[in-house]
């Protein structure tokens, strides 16, 4: 398979507070390279989402913002790729909301979430939430909410998924966006 795992940390409730980004690239079912950057937010933080990923204002002070993250990044997002997240509906969101807060046009490409995918191959776990997921599977997390350990998971969830139950039952799954 080839995919990039997503994963976003925000300051806030809001979609376009992205203040940590993580992508793992996987050619032909191995994972080939990484990407990471912590991102300044145009937006306050909550304590709560601090208390949750541990990245604080000061931690993002110098760090660029959206724009120069996607500059870097765009490429990834092409119409026919598949981009891969562990409940892929709150990170698209966040990708969306960031691209139209900088009024940054949105990409065409397919996705697919491992929480759906989980659901569905791994019925009798009590939950599907990635540490769950990751613990269940054998597959290492070792700092759970921090994008780049996120991603990393993601990634190997769905390389394991790949190899015990083929591509067929997740290829039902992909969603073009």
């Amino acid at each position: 398979m080839n995919f990039i795992a997503m994963d976003f940390e925000t300051a806030n409730y809001q979609t376009h507070s992205a203040c940590s980004l993580a992508l793992v690239m996987v050619k032909n079912s191995q994972i080939i390279g990484e990407y990471y950057s912590l991102i300044q937010p145009e937006t306050d933080f909550f304590w709560k989402n601090i208390q949750i990923h541990g990245i604080h204002p000061e931690d993002v002070a110098e760090a660029p913002k959206f724009p120069a993250v996607w500059d870097e990044i765009q490429k990834y997002y092409q119409e026919n790729r598949l981009i891969v997240a562990h409940n892929a509906g709150f990170d698209t969101k966040v990708l969306a909301g960031c691209l139209d807060y900088y009024q940054i046009p949105q990409p065409n490409y397919l996705s697919l979430c491992t929480v759906q995918t989980s659901r569905k191959l791994f019925p009798e776990m009590h939950n599907h939430r990635l540490n769950t997921v990751c613990s269940e599977l054998s597959i290492p997390l070792e700092n759970h909410h921090d994008a780049l350990e996120d991603s990393r998971a993601c990634a190997k969830i769905l390389l394991y998924q790949e190899e015990h139950f083929g591509t067929d039952p997740l290829k039902k799954l992909v969603k073009a966006l």
